[in-house]
């Protein structure tokens, strides 16, 4: 497969997967989508490959899903077989980066949003830049927080602090995130892929078969009934895209006003 959205690089053990959209802020496209979920796939089971580094670039990590995407609007208002045929995108693509054998580091710049809050959560660690920060917008969109990620939320944060992240859709600096555990290294500006790259060194230098185990073990023991506590998000989502609420939250962000919610 050839990727348009993304950058893929390696080095030895090391694989470094870029968002490559910058001119449209890192936004996930239904292409994107796709192709993350690919890549995931073909890195999952390769034993040589022992850390993947997740990253938007120096600037930003990403501003969430394309909302001017036309693969995206088939999502949100297509007819039921479109809708239901992308709606699955996102969570597999979480899924999938879930699931590598390899240890995951997401390096943060700038902002990380909606979904893109999803895919980090997705990963094993997350280096955040002093001047990152992550926001889940989904509840302001007339939308439900999907991807199978409150699960995700839930195992690093807790209940309270996971509803106020998602309920006031208000930004987290990294700073808080640390804090809070969605972060395990706040660094300076600019260095959160040399960070990520000094976190995979010491992996490279542990044996690689009890790492495997230990990430495989971790994985599937917190994530047990993750699943089945969230099977219905995907749909749950879905409807939430056939009510007035949605529709006016997205014409009031994409005209860049406030929203006029009726409660339908």
């Amino acid at each position: 497969m050839e990727y348009l959205d993304l950058m893929i690089k390696r080095d030895g053990a090391v694989v470094e997967v870029i968002l490559n959209r910058p001119d449209l802020l890192n936004t996930m496209s239904v292409r994107m989508l796709k192709e993350l979920k690919h890549a995931a796939l073909n890195l999952k089971d390769d034993p040589d490959i022992r850390v993947v580094i997740l990253t938007g670039g120096p600037n930003m990590f990403t501003a969430g899903l394309d909302l001017n995407d036309p693969e995206v609007k088939k999502m949100l208002s297509g007819n039921i077989n479109e809708r239901r045929e992308r709606v699955v995108l996102g969570p597999e693509a979480c899924r999938a980066w879930e699931e590598i054998r390899a240890v995951t580091i997401a390096a943060i710049e700038g902002f990380c949003v909606g979904g893109g809050v999803s895919l980090a959560l997705s990963c094993d660690f997350r280096v955040m830049a002093q001047s990152a920060f992550m926001r889940i917008p989904e509840i302001d969109l007339g939308l439900n927080y999907s991807w199978g990620s409150i699960p995700r939320l839930i195992h690093l944060i807790g209940p309270a602090k996971t509803k106020e992240m998602i309920l006031f859709c208000e930004k987290v600096a990294a700073e808080k995130c640390l804090e809070w555990g969605l972060a395990e290294r706040v660094v300076p500006v600019g260095s959160s892929i040399e960070t990520a790259k000094d976190m995979a060194q010491k992996i490279l230098e542990k044996p690689p078969i009890p790492v495997a185990m230990t990430k495989q073990a971790v994985t599937r023991i917190t994530t047990a009934l993750d699943r089945a506590g969230i099977y219905m998000d995907a749909d749950q989502f879905l409807l939430t895209t056939y009510t007035e609420d949605h529709k006016e939250c997205v014409r009031a962000f994409l005209d860049k006003r406030p929203a006029s919610i009726k409660g339908k």
